[in-house]
């Protein structure tokens, strides 16, 4: 068997016939499921069948002057998206006509380069809007939903902080959204793990948006409140095993991505080598990471260092310990998003619930002052840096200075 964790051959339907022509397991759905849920047409022209709402948009875009028509139909501003994948790849907001072609092309471009797949479509953009995704497992023949989480936090349609439960939604529409998830998946003989994601309206109407067929980067979320451990139900059903019999969700869980880029610098992505690196040991806190001390980030593939995921009882415990672990951790050598997290957390409009997917992209976010004393602990910590490189002894506590930039970064 293979599992193909949350990358882009996780969701290609000739990946997966590949892996049977070579007598091999795909630890994932089907690819007629694939196909059927994995590429956003095929999948908004199921859900519309199901009589799920969906986006109003165009569903034939591959000429520009298509997805010009289209707009104008259903009104600026409009999303042009990459049919054949998603994680904001190929996607593009547009206000005018004017901005349609250099839109379209680069659309294409990154669509063609990240899927292979240039195919493009354009939907209505849905302001202020939360996005909220449903975590499903199926079998094959029946599904079930084990809990939502909101993902409107993101730049760039890239997530920064993921939370379950969403603080936006009532129940009534939580179980709307449930119902909608499970009769996709029932509806197409889904089997393994996926994401139905939605956009959320002001009025608390929602929109179908795709279905990540695959294993979601933010999966801890899901298994801090239920205990269900999402890859083994993965290996499992993909050995012809059950669902889970009962899942009951408790508490709160909120996830923060721990990016090397500069937030304050238009999420620029940032390189280099990691010089000191102490994570947080705290209860109720998890990290996924594959970084260690001295790791190298390179500017290859992804800046993602690791998600830091806390629980609590409820919402604020919750946010209180994750704060408490960004606090916690010192990571040097580059600039990353710690402090920037810290800010989010800490921010009125997170407190109180008041997220949506243009939150961070509409703020201005201003880069703290140095301080003196900051300056001269980077000063001693590279004095003392080439001292031991150089083999001489040094200070007795030779990380006092990296632990004075650390308490900086975070504002403590």
């Amino acid at each position: 068997a293979i599992h193909p964790g949350y990358g882009f051959l996780s969701q290609n339907a000739e990946f997966v016939r590949a892996c049977a022509r070579a007598n091999i397991t795909f630890i994932g759905p089907s690819a007629e499921a694939m196909v059927a849920l994995g590429d956003k047409r095929g999948s908004s022209q199921t859900a519309m069948s199901l009589g799920i709402p969906v986006v109003p948009g165009a569903r034939e875009t591959d000429q520009l002057e298509e997805a010009i028509g289209a707009a104008e139909k259903v009104g600026y501003p409009v999303l042009i998206k990459a049919a054949g994948g998603g994680g904001g790849k190929g996607m593009r907001r547009v206000d005018s006509t004017d901005q349609m072609k250099e839109a379209f092309d680069a659309a294409r471009r990154e669509a063609k380069g990240a899927f292979a797949d240039e195919r493009l479509l354009v939907e209505k953009y849905i302001y202020p809007a939360r996005h909220v995704e449903v975590q499903i497992l199926g079998d094959g023949r029946r599904a079930i939903a084990l809990g939502e989480r909101e993902c409107s936090l993101q730049r760039r349609y890239q997530k920064v902080i993921e939370e379950s439960p969403s603080p936006g939604i009532n129940d009534a529409t939580r179980q709307r959204l449930f119902a909608a998830a499970v009769k996709l998946a029932e509806a197409t003989g889904y089997a393994n793990a996926g994401t139905v994601e939605f956009l959320i309206g002001p009025d608390e109407s929602f929109y179908f948006l795709e279905v990540n067929s695959r294993l979601q980067v933010e999966h801890p979320v899901t298994e801090m409140l239920t205990g269900l451990d999402l890859v083994r139900a993965q290996i499992e059903i993909a050995h012809g095993g059950p669902l889970p019999q009962t899942v009951t969700p408790r508490g709160h869980a909120i996830e923060a991505r721990f990016y090397a880029e500069d937030p304050y610098h238009g999420y620029l992505p940032a390189a280099g080598r990691i010089l000191m690196l102490e994570w947080p040991q705290m209860p109720h806190l998890r990290i996924d990471t594959g970084v260690a001390g001295e790791s190298a980030i390179h500017p290859f593939y992804d800046p993602l260092i690791a998600k830091m995921i806390a629980w609590g009882q409820d919402r604020e415990q919750a946010r209180r310990r994750l704060l408490d672990a960004l606090r916690q951790t010192t990571l040097l050598g580059l600039v990353t998003n710690q402090r920037f997290l810290a800010e989010l957390l800490e921010s009125d409009f997170f407190t109180s619930g008041e997220t949506f997917t243009t939150t961070l992209e509409s703020r201005n976010w201003t880069a703290p002052d140095v301080p003196s004393y900051v300056v001269a602990a980077a000063q001693q910590a590279l004095s003392q840096r080439s001292e031991v490189a150089a083999g001489e002894s040094g200070p007795s506590d030779r990380y006092s200075p990296w632990r004075t930039l650390g308490a900086f970064r975070l504002g403590v």
